[in-house]
């Protein structure tokens, strides 16, 4: 009998100390801002949000004094390449051509764990570049518990037309691994079902590209062949999301049915406004455009912003003009992982509102990327939360500073 009771002491204290109550200064729950709120954690739930003093709080409870600090969901990156490290330290082309799938899936190591100290406990990855399916196995060995990094969302190789990527610049005799997955006409049926069967979670296509080394980038598809593929993966309860920065790529893949559009530099005001009634998010990757420019010789600051700040600085505000979904994603991997928040601030820079970014990066991401139970402090759901000094919706840089990451109810950093 006393052997018996002891076990169910253990048990029942099991399920006890498995209760953390967090306790910062305010609340951002994925929409507003609550001061003197707190949030109680059992297991990888969340159970209660509000006031101290309307908390009910178990015997035993593990308290976390978050003093100083705001605490929000975890950040849903919606736009990265977990296998792709800065251009100024090896070129892309480099990357595809020079570093293997190994060596660039041991970086990846890296990056997630940045990224998810960084404050981003849920991350889109947005194509392998030429790495084939490392991406599904790098998210195969985080939920394993292998690795630790943000919870992944990847589209696989991606899809381009037959001709339209890179790297390019060799002759017709010289085959080259490519940054994405070739197809054409029917083909790109074969094609979407091929990656979803193989673990891709969307479908990533390119509505545009340069067909030429150096040239302008062009529409790609053509408007049936976007169509098929949106099909194809809706049919297999996935989606489409479409890199495009041209008009004409732009209405192609709004109209073929995609969900999201990534880039968007040469959207106008008639494009948004149709993004807005076919219900599209844009993914304006603002940090990508920026570093790239720095890379390029711009000083920032000094110099006088360069063409395609401007014009990116245009395209933001007429999307941020038209009332569409406005999806945070810098393109990390083209610059540091660890260093998301760059996107943030850029979008605050460029005439968001912190609290609309903020909204962007949690709530709003979740809804997007079709994530119950994510993006919010909620109860009943997952126990992806994180802390920042000061308040961000006063000053955004206060994103630099992650001082606490939850995900799935384990605390990964308390500082």
């Amino acid at each position: 009998m006393r052997t018996l009771i002891t076990i169910f002491f253990i048990f029942i204290t099991s399920i006890t100390i498995s209760q953390t109550l967090l306790k910062p200064d305010r609340v951002f729950d994925g929409y507003q801002i609550h001061e003197d709120w707190a949030v109680l954690v059992d297991g990888n739930k969340i159970t209660q949000v509000g006031t101290l003093n309307n908390l009910k709080i178990p015997k035993g409870t593990k308290e976390i004094n978050l003093k100083g600090k705001t605490l929000m969901p975890g950040l849903i990156e919606g736009h990265s390449h977990v296998l792709l490290h800065p251009y100024n330290e090896t070129t892309w082309n480099d990357q595809v051509l020079k570093e293997s799938p190994v060596e660039r899936s041991i970086r990846a190591v890296n990056h997630v764990k940045n990224s998810l100290l960084a404050g981003i406990t849920t991350m889109r990855d947005l194509g392998a570049e030429g790495a084939g399916y490392s991406d599904v196995y790098i998210k195969k060995a985080i939920d394993e518990g292998i690795i630790i990094g943000p919870r992944l969302l990847v589209a696989g190789p991606a899809i381009v037309a037959t001709g339209a990527y890179g790297p390019k610049g060799f002759h017709d005799g010289v085959k080259v691994p490519l940054g994405a997955e070739e197809a054409n006409g029917n083909d790109v049926i074969r094609t979407v079902r091929r990656q979803l069967g193989n673990g891709a979670d969307f479908i990533k296509i390119y509505a545009d590209y340069r067909w030429k080394l150096g040239a302008v980038s062009q529409p790609t598809f053509t408007l049936d062949e976007i169509k098929m593929m949106v099909e194809v993966a809706e049919s297999a309860g996935s989606y489409v999301v479409a890199h495009a920065s041209t008009p004409e790529g732009m209405r192609r893949a709004i109209l073929g049915g995609v969900e999201t559009i990534e880039h968007g530099d040469g959207g106008t005001f008639e494009i948004f406004k149709l993004m807005k009634e076919y219900n599209v998010g844009f993914c304006p990757t603002i940090a990508a455009g920026d570093a790239i420019m720095q890379y390029n010789g711009w000083r920032k600051g000094h110099d006088p912003e360069p063409a395609r700040i401007v014009q990116k600085r245009k395209s933001f505000k007429l999307a941020l003009d038209s009332g569409i979904d406005i999806v945070f994603g810098g393109d990390v991997g083209v610059f540091t992982h660890g260093e998301n928040y760059r996107e943030l601030e850029l979008m605050v820079q460029y005439g968001m509102s912190p609290i609309k970014v903020l909204q962007s990066a949690t709530s709003l991401n979740a809804r997007v990327f079709h994530l119950d139970g994510l993006g919010q402090l909620k109860k009943e759901f997952l126990a992806d939360i994180i802390a920042v000094d000061g308040s961000p919706t006063k000053n955004i840089k206060a994103m630099r500073n992650v001082t606490f990451v939850m995900k799935d109810g384990m605390v990964y950093k308390n500082d």
